[in-house]
């Protein structure tokens, strides 16, 4: 499978990252959660995700640490709190992150979900921030079709991804929302590719990593890229689940594998609202 993705903005995506939620917020795990990063960053799982909300800034500050010394490495995500999107708030909050992550800059901003500030407002931030070479890019997060369809109109065509909840356990927005965005060009990044550790292990899941050698972490990452414009950012906070992790890239499942995986998580047969965790 390819292991970048080309936005329509010419960004080079790592289709395969690390999250990073409720990391940096336990001490006692804090080195081992950083040697992780690094790792992935050896392996090729080159796209770290982060946000404001994570910790209130204890993640971002990890991942700073993480990286120290190899920022052009990393493409670099981090996400502002929809009650900072204002004008100023926006500007505030992604000075903030920078100085937490130690960088002059970020390679993706995201609107971590709609809320009370307009769409306007907020990406008119987003601009400024980018012509001050704060950010290189933009987009949104838990935007479900009709929200990005409302978010272009008001962009203009500038937002490149949109960050979704996105799993075997959880298919909603591929009935929509990520043909509405390949059309366009427009990244998915899916988060929690195991349902935040609640997915249950069919039977169907346990047989087709088998088949292939890998752990079912590993096959449900490798689904979620089966679409050439998804990214995927599974949180792994120790070595072993990063190396695990990343056999997700040479994983080719075969149409008798997603036949399986299909029968035992069957896809939405009408519309259905987008999953938030």
């Amino acid at each position: 499978m390819a292991t970048t993705y080309e936005t329509r903005d010419g960004a080079i995506m790592p289709r395969l990252g690390m999250g990073t939620w409720y990391m940096g917020e336990r001490p006692g795990a804090r080195e081992g959660e950083i040697e992780a990063l690094r790792l992935g960053l050896d392996l090729g799982l080159t796209l770290i995700d982060t946000a404001e909300m994570y910790g209130d800034g204890k993640s971002e500050a990890l991942v700073g640490e993480a990286i120290r010394g190899r920022r052009d490495e990393v493409f670099l995500v981090t996400k502002v709190l929809p009650h900072n999107a204002s004008a100023t708030g926006a500007i505030e909050a992604c000075e903030r992150s920078l100085r937490l992550l130690g960088t002059d800059r970020v390679d993706l901003f995201l609107l971590h979900w709609q809320g009370p500030h307009p769409l306007e407002e907020t990406f008119a931030a987003f601009e400024r921030l980018k012509a001050d070479g704060k950010i290189l890019r933009y987009g949104v997060s838990n935007f479900d079709a009709e929200d990005m369809a409302e978010g272009e109109a008001v962009a203009g065509g500038a937002g490149i991804a949109d960050q979704v909840l996105y799993s075997l356990a959880s298919r909603g927005a591929e009935r929509r929302l990520i043909p509405w965005c390949a059309e366009r060009g427009i990244a998915v990044m899916a988060y929690s590719p195991f349902y935040h550790g609640r997915m249950d292990v069919a039977a169907a899941l346990e047989e087709v990593a088998g088949r292939h050698g890998v752990t079912p972490h590993a096959v449900a990452i490798a689904w979620t890229l089966r679409h050439e414009n998804v990214v995927c950012i599974p949180k792994a906070a120790n070595p072993d689940h990063i190396r695990a992790n990343a056999a997700a890239l040479d994983l080719n499942l075969t149409g008798e594998d997603l036949a399986a995986l299909d029968a035992a998580y069957p896809a939405p047969t009408r519309d259905v609202p987008l999953d938030i965790l």
